[in-house]
């Protein structure tokens, strides 16, 4: 809701005050979309992520955070609102270089300028992630309940047979690149390689710029006399086998495969997390 709130605020933002000062939007905001030329873009480097909180009309930006709410969601009952900002973010920033790789390097692009702006790499990211890593969730879409992967396989696609006749090329290549990086993100996930873990600690960072001394935690160590562990550890092991086993299930099944009972524990699981 944060993200949704954000891009809302800062498309309202940019409309009114082109629409007061009498300005082109599109000269308000070209500071933050991404151009594709090199000696523009190496100018202005945040735009790889700027462009991403951009959006060009209003349909461009309510299907963006419709689909951003829909799979959203779904990531924030498995995983943390920091791996989901992490996805967004870092699915924007590849969607955003694909998209400058293939201007400079395709000839077909050769004598197109273009520039790119709306969330739907980081989207496309999110939506490619949560479709790898639990391909049989359904969502339900009017009367229908589609499988994720069904939906990531068909949206993709779409993407590809419309990309060599669309005007909207730069778009659809932020779409594969975010794509890309949301599965390979996902695959490595299920590996135990998570990475993303370098960038969430940059956020931890970056966070912890902005708090007060009483906001930080105070850290005090104390000397306690060491105790056998064994019980301990057996609870955990326990207690992850557990969210294993719940994780194996929405994998087979789908997420509203679960009971009531395996939702809260998973629930209560990633908030201790």
């Amino acid at each position: 809701m944060k993200l949704i709130i954000i891009n809302s605020v800062l498309f309202l933002a940019f409309r009114l005050t082109a629409f007061f000062m009498q300005l082109n939007p599109a000269d308000l905001t070209k500071w933050f979309t991404l151009p594709e030329g090199v000696s523009e873009f190496i100018l202005q480097p945040w735009a790889f992520i700027t462009y991403s909180f951009v959006h060009f009309s209003f349909l461009h930006i309510l299907f963006n955070m419709i689909w951003l709410y829909m799979f959203g969601r779904i990531i924030l009952n498995l995983f943390s609102g920091k791996r989901l900002l992490t996805i967004y973010l870092l699915g924007a920033i590849f969607g955003g270089l694909f998209f400058v790789l293939s201007y400079n390097v395709f000839p077909v692009f050769e004598n197109k300028r273009g520039f790119l702006l709306g969330a739907s790499g980081a989207v496309t990211a999110l939506m490619a992630f949560i479709a790898t890593y639990s391909p049989n969730t359904q969502l339900r879409i009017f009367m229908f309940n589609i499988k994720l992967w069904h939906i990531a396989v068909f949206l993709i696609l779409a993407d590809l047979i419309r990309l060599s006749t669309s005007d909207n090329a730069g778009g659809l290549l932020a779409h594969l690149g975010g794509a890309v990086f949301g599965y390979v993100y996902a695959v490595q996930l299920a590996k135990g390689n998570d990475i993303g873990k370098w960038f969430e600690n940059i956020l931890d960072w970056f966070e912890n710029l902005f708090k007060t001394r009483k906001q930080k935690p105070f850290k005090k160590v104390h000397r306690t006399p060491k105790k056998s562990g064994g019980a301990k550890e057996f609870d955990k092991s326990n207690h992850q086998k557990k969210v294993d086993a719940i994780l194996d299930k929405i994998g087979k099944s789908g997420y509203d495969s679960l009971t009531k009972a395996e939702k809260d524990f998973l629930f209560k699981a990633g908030r201790k997390e």
